[in-house]
């Protein structure tokens, strides 16, 4: 099986947005945008990444958070679109939501309405109104989803998985039908480093996620919202769990180290066996392999 990872695409349309749909912490985001974001962050390279999955054979996609800019209603309905695109379709793959689609209290609500079908767990493992974690077995891989999206206060970004999400992940990592397979736990918020211990930023209740890691196990951890290629560990029963995150896969603002990009996994017989990066040429307007990026967009 492949598995394709991407994050943070910040995807952004201000169609039907109304003046009072600023007066909240949306204004923080919005300033950001006209001064930042909205100038790096572009939907042309989600559609360029989605054509690039689309000819290639990745069995799997998934996404960790943050689809939109300001968690407005028609930012998910014009995310929900470029989704379609996709081949793969809604089953193979799937979506965690990341802070910014929860800036506002009707963010969990908008992305829900129009990304329900890409977080709606197997039916041997749905509980019914408990979405969080999700699971998802696709051959040799289980993917288990956690939230840690929530409305934050302003100037601040960080995320809380809770108590009911722990405890059945915990219930989750010791299943046995879940035993003979390459685990995954899908997070947005980075539960490792000194990224995760940000009081500002980071993972309030990391070291609680850390225990039920370190006493059940998993095989990978993956995660984005830093927009950095991070790798770091957490201690497991059988050794180390390898935890990584991506850059956006929206970026492009002339720096090689946060260009846009998306990494596949290569599993077999419930083992990573080998990765791909996919890496935005600026040059050729596509994902090519990293190591095929001349030299002069380097830097």
């Amino acid at each position: 099986m492949k598995l394709a990872h991407c994050s943070d695409l910040h995807l952004l349309s201000l169609d039907g947005a109304k003046f009072l749909d600023f007066a909240n912490k949306r204004w923080i985001g919005g300033l950001n945008l006209l001064s930042n974001r909205g100038r790096h962050y572009h939907s042309e390279i989600f559609e360029a990444l989605v054509a690039d999955v689309n000819a290639s054979d990745v069995d799997h996609m998934l996404v960790t958070g943050d689809i939109t800019n300001l968690a407005l209603r028609d930012e998910f309905r014009f995310a929900r679109g470029l989704f379609d695109v996709l081949k793969l379709g809604p089953e193979h793959v799937t979506v965690l939501p990341g802070n910014h689609d929860a800036y506002v209290r009707q963010g969990a609500e908008f992305f829900a309405e129009h990304f329900a079908a890409f977080f709606e767990s197997d039916a041997d493992f749905h509980a019914p109104d408990v979405p969080w974690p999700l699971v998802r077995v696709r051959g040799d891989v289980v993917m288990i989803g956690l939230s840690t999206s929530l409305q934050t206060p302003w100037f601040t970004a960080y995320g809380v998985i809770g108590d009911e999400q722990l405890e059945r992940l915990r219930q989750l990592l010791a299943d046995p039908r879940l035993q003979d397979k390459l685990r995954i736990v899908a997070i947005h918020h980075p539960p490792a480093g000194p990224p995760a211990r940000s009081w500002v930023r980071g993972l309030r209740d990391r070291d609680r996620l850390a225990e039920v890691l370190a006493e059940h196990g998993a095989e990978l951890v993956l995660h984005g919202h830093e927009h950095r290629d991070l790798s770091f560990e957490l201690p497991g029963p059988a050794g180390p769990i390898p935890v990584r995150g991506i850059q956006s896969g929206t970026y492009e603002a002339g720096r090689h180290d946060r260009r846009a990009r998306y990494r596949v996994y290569e599993v077999h017989e419930g083992q990573v066996v080998a990765e791909d990066l996919r890496v935005w040429d600026p040059k050729s307007r596509e994902f090519i392999a990293d190591e095929q990026l001349p030299e002069q967009a380097v830097g």
